[in-house]
């Protein structure tokens, strides 16, 4: 049987940056913050991203959490 530990959490914010302006798609821009704590909550990653994006220029668009694992067998 395959266990998953848990090695790295990264919290990503996707910030928009306005219109491209020949296609008109949305701009994206993003700041990834490593070392994030692996047992922080959904409402901690939330209220620190929230509190982060309130200092950056452009409007908050997205907080993604991504987690990384090493699979092995047991």
């Amino acid at each position: 049987m395959a266990v998953a530990d848990l090695t790295k959490t990264t919290l990503q914010l996707v910030l928009n940056d306005g219109n491209d302006l020949e296609t008109g798609k949305t701009i994206f821009k993003f700041k990834s913050f490593n070392n994030v704590k692996k047992s922080a909550t959904s409402d901690q990653l939330y209220a620190i991203a929230t509190a982060i994006a309130s200092l950056q220029q452009r409007p908050l668009y997205e907080i993604t959490r991504k987690d990384e694992s090493d699979i092995r067998d047991e």
